[in-house]
């Protein structure tokens, strides 16, 4: 496993980071010991970082079980700090004030949540799960998150952007305030790559790639009569794009297989970590045979400098695929289950898979 310094440490972080956002049926529900077996499964194999949220329900807890049965080194714990809502805006499609978003001790208290399911004393990386750039000096957010790591209770202050909303981050990663940021980085939209990675390089801020395959899609899986359980996070997902313009652009990118990449996933994957600005890809890992791909595919290192320029200028697709899940009038509000909203789903072994 590759790894890379966190920020201005000497902590060093996989490549590839377990996003634990599939430890909460967002991607079809496992039965909870075989989520745990991955997670031991991905620390085997070398994976030091994981991502979870406060609002991704029982992940934490299903997390801090499998760490706890873990004879290991500790990994590296990120969580996130949950956002609260008002009248019908959850405040992912379009911000809510920054002190109904987060009003004074919301962040205390769903730090200490964290802890209690984590069952850890500190969580490595605390984000803001929810961060729009009018929050930049307004609001207690970073007064409570910095308080909380005086404590210890913390040891790194981050945030993770709203969707595609890259820039709104840079006066904050300018300010020297924060040590990561999590934002959307993958081959349909490269535009992070432009301003606000570069500017993490210069104030040494680790960047944490996420939709690094664009919810699966970029793995080549998605076909135009595809469907997914309900409750499933995908279910409302593609259909916004429409699904067949989204497989017909994943069809294009096949011309870079197998000369540049074993598959289309390795493409993607490869494609983020070929900028050096880029700390780790966090990427769902909740199966076992799925996590050994990812980790082959990093270990390829960088794609050529001329195909990664041609990819990042011809192929990509700057398309809001969440709008359905913000505006469920676009779709259909009746089947509305909102980001980090999942609907209650059957159980299945991951040998099914």
């Amino acid at each position: 496993m590759q790894t890379t310094p966190f920020a201005n440490t000497d902590i060093p972080i996989s490549r590839v980071a377990f996003g634990a956002m599939g430890l909460n049926c967002a991607f079809g529900c496992f039965e909870e010991k075989d989520l745990i077996r991955s997670i031991h499964h991905s620390l085997d194999q070398g994976v030091t970082m994981f991502d979870t949220a406060r609002s991704y329900m029982d992940s934490e807890r299903i997390l801090g079980k499998a760490i706890k049965a873990w004879n290991g080194a500790k990994p590296f714990i990120n969580s996130k700090a949950i956002p609260s809502e008002a009248n019908g805006n959850p405040g992912w499609g379009m911000p809510n004030p920054v002190d109904v978003a987060y009003p004074k001790g919301s962040i205390r208290k769903s730090v200490e949540e964290s802890l209690r399911q984590l069952g850890v004393d500190s969580i490595d990386l605390m984000q803001l799960h929810q961060y729009w750039g009018n929050f930049y000096n307004a609001g207690t957010w970073m007064e409570e998150l910095q308080a909380l790591q005086a404590e210890g209770k913390i040891q790194h202050i981050g945030v993770s952007i709203v969707d595609h909303r890259h820039e709104t981050a840079l006066e904050l990663v300018n300010s020297g305030l924060i040590s990561s940021v999590q934002t959307i980085i993958n081959i349909f939209d490269p535009l992070a790559l432009d301003s606000l990675v570069p500017a993490c390089q210069k104030n040494q801020v680790a960047v944490i790639a996420r939709c690094v395959l664009d919810e699966g899609g970029l793995t080549g899986m998605l076909k135009e009569d595809t469907t997914f359980e309900e409750g499933d996070f995908r279910e409302k997902y593609f259909i916004n794009g429409p699904q067949s313009e989204y497989v017909a652009r994943v069809e294009k990118l096949k011309q870079y297989v197998p000369e540049h990449a074993d598959s289309l996933a390795e493409l993607a994957i490869r494609f983020v970590l070929t900028h050096p600005g880029v700390t780790t890809a966090c990427i769902s890992m909740h199966v076992p045979k799925f996590a050994d791909e990812n980790i082959k595919a990093a270990a390829k290192g960088p794609l050529p400098e001329a195909v990664f320029h041609e990819i990042r200028c011809h192929h990509r697709w700057l398309h809001n695929l969440y709008t359905g899940f913000y505006f469920p009038d676009a779709v259909d509000a009746d089947t509305k289950t909102g980001v980090g909203g999942f609907k209650e789903m059957k159980k299945r072994s991951l040998d099914d898979v």
